[in-house]
């Protein structure tokens, strides 16, 4: 064997080693999102440690993995929660999302306009900063035609944002002296993803989480009409628009947990292993945040994301404040 094919035979032995280190270190933290002491916030900044030192060695599955992981974990959820109270709570939230949804993709809007950003870029990331996150930009990006930058753009944006709210929320809930209503319904307004909307809601309190929870699954229906209306603004009729189906489910947990007393003897248990789905969920996209989805988000989408995140925030907080 001469020196180059040495060398050759040793970079693939080192190139081997690596792959199942990352694979080891992957598997531990999977195992420890499991563990009834991991949080959501803990399992998210895990994530984001894995992402960036040793990688995620499934990206290519991540999105899927995580879509289906919190769909499965929200419908988990209902078995929780009360019909009743769950009416009350959307209720309470319809006129906020109304209010809210429109008053941000306007800004978005002008925004977009402002920095100069590419048109679909900006849309998606106003329409996933107004109504649920990455879901809408999954639903929205086939109905416009959207590029894979574009996309990847938008959701990098989100997810960033997403992250940082799901640590610092729940310090200015506690800070302002927040009841768990407030909370749940600034939460459900004014954070992008269902995940982290939960993730925040769960830490604050059972009753948060609930209201917090259906407010949020009743802004996602808005992304039914949203989709509808970009058809036209971006001139494609063409195309299907995606119907988040899993909210039926939600509702249909709620209905059993609230009329079937045999459901309630295992309610407490489907709501344990959704809670830790949803730990789960939070790491993967946290392993999903990589130093390449990071730089490809760029400074002026990020800004507009950050200004919309800012505003929606604010003018929400404000409103479960003074007027809720």
């Amino acid at each position: 064997m001469n020196t180059q094919q040495q060398i050759t035979n040793t970079g693939g032995l080192l190139l081997n080693l690596n792959q199942n280190a990352r694979k080891i270190i992957f598997a531990v933290c999977i195992v420890l999102c499991l563990m009834p002491f991991m949080s959501p916030a803990i399992a998210l900044f895990m994530g984001l440690i894995v992402a960036q030192f040793s990688g995620h060695p499934y990206l290519h599955l991540n999105h899927k993995a995580t879509h289906i992981l919190l769909q499965v974990s929200v419908v988990g959820l209902g078995f929780g929660m009360n019909v009743h109270s769950a009416l009350q709570a959307g209720k309470e939230g319809v006129l906020f999302t109304i209010a809210s949804i429109i008053g941000t993709l306007l800004f978005g809007t002008l925004m977009g306009r402002w920095l100069n950003i590419e048109k679909k870029t900006s849309y998606l990331i106003s329409s996933g900063t107004a109504i649920c996150g990455g879901s809408a930009i999954a639903a929205i990006s086939p109905v416009i035609k959207a590029e894979e930058k574009q996309i990847s753009v938008a959701l990098g944006c989100v997810f960033i944002l997403n992250s940082i709210a799901l640590f610092v929320f729940p310090l200015i809930g506690h800070y302002l002296n927040l009841s768990q209503t407030q909370f749940g319904l600034w939460c459900a307004i004014a954070i992008h993803d269902t995940s982290s909307v939960v993730g925040a809601a769960s830490k604050y309190g059972a009753h948060a989480l609930e209201v917090a929870t259906t407010v949020k699954l009743a802004r996602a229906l808005w992304i039914i009409p949203v989709a509808f209306i970009s058809t036209f603004i971006f001139k494609n009729q063409s195309r299907k628009i995606s119907i988040p189906y899993f909210i039926g489910l939600f509702v249909l947990a709620m209905l059993a947990n609230t009329y079937l007393p045999v459901v309630k003897l295992i309610s407490p248990y489907i709501i344990h292993i959704a809670k830790t789905g949803l730990t789960l969920t939070l790491f993967l996209i946290g392993a999903g945040l990589s130093r390449k989805v990071l730089a490809s988000v760029g400074l002026k989408p990020l800004l507009q994301g950050v200004t919309l995140w800012v505003a929606i925030s604010a003018a929400a907080l404000y409103a479960v404040v003074h007027l809720a």
